[in-house]
Order: structure tokens, then sequence, then C-alpha cells
């Protein structure tokens, strides 16, 4: 029965249950012989697969060790080969009863696919032409319990795939190589941001309270303390305070926590990087934007053209465009011609926008924005200029105070990062937080939202003129691997338990 089913994904409950019986009865064995593989704790390895089918001419016939997770194997007679998957992909094995004993040969053919082995042997290629190694000898290190899926088609149900994500390794080569991919863009960011003088640091986790920005926290309680703290929403009023103290370039790769929905764009915690500068604004982090996605992509995609869903992205030109003209653009609706709320709000219902809960001329345009713009940013664009009503931490523009030194930049029509000219005014940034928060309360009469008054403290000291930016780490890890959902690129997503 377990020579007939090893190959095969078990089609139902009763076959699933007679392969996990017989993997454990097979297991006992082993502990009855005195051959338990989980009492082995080490494995010497010297070579991996991939360094072996690179590098033949220099290797063939060279003694090697290494291990690694059965996925296929072809049993015939006294001789058999099977291959191994490492960490750096498959190599086909030859195993001869010969050359390794019959007891080790009839042992291995008690084996299943799933188990993990060390073996040596030396580097040689087939008749057929494939690289391979000659076993002398091998060993069980542990023994694999559960069936793999079926060993043709991997496995595709995505649910499943993001809840085990260990099995998705395994039987998905693919799915490794975004992990991969992810690993090496992070290592290009610090890399560019190490470069040109900015430290990375770490602020706080746990926060003492809830701030009064929209976004909702998840909750907890120090029980030393007796008091309820939040997990953070961002990083930036810490890095701001970092600036204060004179360390003018900070960055931090920092995991963040938002109690809010979740699709393909978003999820509860993810990795957010944000960076200040000093003596610097959001045109200089534009054009740090610019230049820090290129450098990537060409590190990472060997271009600036990337494939993103049936799209090709060309990161080698960046549109830009005040919010105003944006919406003028796409929509026909001209801002600067708008003077009141009233006008506004007119617009606002001739054009069936939704009106925002505070209906400012201001709060207004970015529904325009969401409405008619958004959707149509597939080229990397950056759109500047945010009405400070949606920018509670931008600097004024000094001869517009209704709009802010903010922008964003989109690709594919998705929000990927928000840049600030800080505000370094103390006196208005205490008034708006104390508008943001009392319209929080306004709307939530429940809620814990406070003012940041420590903060506000930190400005008094005197924050230099700086350019702020925090994008969205997943989402560029998305575009740079051609990932459709958030939960392609976090190796643990948050999913809703299974029922017992």
């Amino acid at each position: 029965m377990a020579e007939n089913m090893e190959n095969q994904l078990p089609q139902s409950e009763a076959e699933l249950s007679e392969v996990l019986q017989i993997r454990r009865d097979k297991l006992a064995a082993l502990r009855e012989n005195n051959m338990d593989p989980f009492t082995i704790t080490k494995y010497e390895v010297d070579a991996h697969a991939k360094q072996i089918v690179d590098n033949f001419e220099q290797m063939e016939n060279q003694s090697v060790s290494l291990a690694g997770r059965i996925m296929s194997r072809r049993l015939m007679g006294k001789a058999s080969f099977f291959d191994i998957q490492d960490s750096t992909g498959r190599i086909q094995v030859y195993m001869n009863m010969k050359l390794v004993g019959q007891e080790t040969y009839e042992q291995f053919k008690k084996w299943d696919i799933g188990d993990i082995v060390g073996l040596s042997g030396e580097v040689f290629r087939t008749q057929h032409g494939e690289i391979s190694v000659r076993c002398h000898s091998i060993t069980l290190l542990s023994k694999s319990l559960l069936p793999l899926p079926e060993k043709f088609h991997g496995l595709k149900d995505t649910d499943t795939r993001y809840r085990q994500r260990y099995v998705d390794l395994i039987v998905n080569p693919d799915v490794k190589d975004t992990f991969v991919k992810r690993s090496q863009i992070l290592r290009e960011i610090r890399a560019y941001l190490d470069e040109r003088g900015f430290l990375e640091v770490d602020t706080p986790i746990l926060t003492p309270f809830e701030i009064g920005a929209s976004a909702r926290p998840f909750l907890t309680h120090h029980n030393t303390l007796d008091m309820d703290m939040v997990l953070r929403i961002e990083t930036e009023l810490y890095l701001k305070r970092l600036i204060v103290g004179g360390m003018d370039r900070v960055y931090e790769v920092g995991r963040i926590f938002r109690n809010e929905g979740m699709d393909t764009k978003h999820n509860p915690e993810f990795t957010s990087i944000e960076l200040y500068q000093a003596y610097t604004d959001y045109k200089g982090m534009m054009d740090l934007v610019e230049e820090m996605m290129k450098r990537v992509a060409q590190k990472v995609c060997g271009s600036l053209t990337i494939p993103y869903q049936g799209k090709e992205i060309d990161l080698s030109h960046w549109e830009r465009m005040t919010m105003v003209e944006a919406v003028k653009k796409y929509s026909g609706v001209d801002f600067d011609q708008v003077n009141s709320d009233e006008e506004a709000i007119a617009l606002s219902k001739e054009h069936h926008v939704e009106l925002p809960e505070v209906p400012t001329k201001g709060a207004i345009i970015a529904e325009f924005f969401d409405a008619f713009v958004e959707e149509n940013l597939i080229q990397p664009t950056f759109i500047y200029d945010y009405p400070v009503e949606i920018s509670p931490l931008a600097k004024r523009k000094a001869d517009n105070p209704a709009f802010t030194e903010r922008f964003e930049y989109f690709i594919n029509a998705m929000e990927f990062g928000n840049a600030f000219s800080e505000l370094n005014d103390p006196i208005d940034q205490k008034g708006r937080f104390e508008r943001q928060v009392a319209e929080r309360k306004a709307l939530e009469p429940n809620c814990k939202a406070q003012v940041d008054y420590d903060y506000v403290t930190a400005l008094e000291y005197g924050l230099p003129p700086t350019g702020g930016l925090g994008f969205g780490f997943d989402r560029l890890v998305m575009l740079l691997t051609d990932s459709a959902s958030i939960r392609d690129v976090l190796l643990f997503p948050t999913m809703k338990p299974l029922d017992k």
C-alpha cells in the first residue's frame, strides 16, 4: 500500500489516515532497531545541489557530502535513482546496492518521499547526460510523517499555501525565489541609505497611548505598570525626535500594526520603511525615491522595465503633478477656481463624489482624487501639494497655506509611499493635533485618542527643516516580484483560524 500511495496525494480521509499510520509504523520500526532519525543532531555538509550543477566540470568525480529532502524516487531492483532538494535546488542521486550495502539499500526502500537524508558520494554524469551524485553512504536524518502534495502539480490552493507556508516552500520553488528576492530588495535599500549617511535605528513598538490618526491600533495591557498600551501604527514621531536630538539622517525598517481591513493590498501587520533627513524638503525626498527605486530595480531585477500583472512598468520615467492638476486632468474640475467649502460641496454633489465626514474644500479635493485619478496612475507618478486637512504632519506651503509640501507616489494605481517637508512649527503642530483628536472623538466618543504633547515639546526644542518619507516595503516587493497579493510576499500572513 505504501509504495503505491507514496507518489500521490491521498484522495480521502481514509487513505490519508492509512498513509499516516504506515509512516508512523515505519518510525516505530526504526526505533525498535535503534535507528531513530530524530536522535541525530548533526550532519556535515560540504556541497549543495546548485553548486554541483553550476560547477560540474570542476567537481566531476569529486567526493561530496550533501543533505536534503527526498522529492521523488525510481526503484529498480538493486539500483535506484532519487532526487533530493536542498536550500539551493534539486539534484539526482544514483544508489546501487553494491555501493551502499544490502542492509542500507533495503532500509532505503522503506523510506518515503519527504524524508530528509544526508549522503556522500562522487559527482558524475549519467548516460542520459544528467548531472548526479553516485551515493556511497546515506543516513536518514528526519522522518516525514505527512505526505507532500502530489508531485506534478504541487500545492495550488492559496488558502492552504498561506497557512502552511512550510509546505508551499517545499513544493513550489518559485515561492522561495520571491522571498529570496525580498531579502535582496531590503539589502539594496539598506545599502543605498547607508551609503548616503543614514543611520538605521529602532524605535518602540509598544507605545503609551493611541494618537489621533485615523488608523486603528491594536490594544494591549502592561501588567507591571498596570497601563493600557497600543502597538504602533507608525514610526514617524519617534524618528523625528531623533532629528531634534541631532541625528540628521535616520531610518527604520519597522513592523507596523493596524487593526483594520484585509485585502490584496493590506495585512494587519506589515513592514514599512521610514526615513528622515535634516536640511532638505519634500522635493529632495522625491529625488531620493526616484534614484533609490531605479537602483533597487536595476540591482534586483536587472532592468528598469518591470513586468507587473500583465503591464510593463517603466521605472526610468516618473511623472510629477500636483493633486489639483491631477484632479483637473482626470475629472475636468479645476479646484484652483473654487473659492469656498460650499462651492466644493456643490461640485461634489454634481459629480456624484462622496462627501467626506468633514466636508471642507481640501477634504473634497482628496475625495475627487480617489474617485477620478488614482485608477489612472499606472506608470510611476508623484502627486504632490496635498490639502492641509489630510496632512496633519506636513509643512504648509508658504505661498498657499491651504496646501502642504507633501507627496505620495503611485504605480499601477496603488500608493507606494508618502513624504513631507516636515512640520516643525510646534504651535501649528499642537493645534493640528488637537483638532485631529477632537474630530476623532466627535465621530467616536469612546475612542481613547490623545495628543502627543511630548512630541510637541520636542519640536519646541527645535526641529531643523526636514524631509521625511515612509513607504510600504511589502508593496515594493509585490511590484518587483510580480506578485498580485500582499499575502504572496509575507511568509506568514494573518489568516482567520480554521474551525476546529
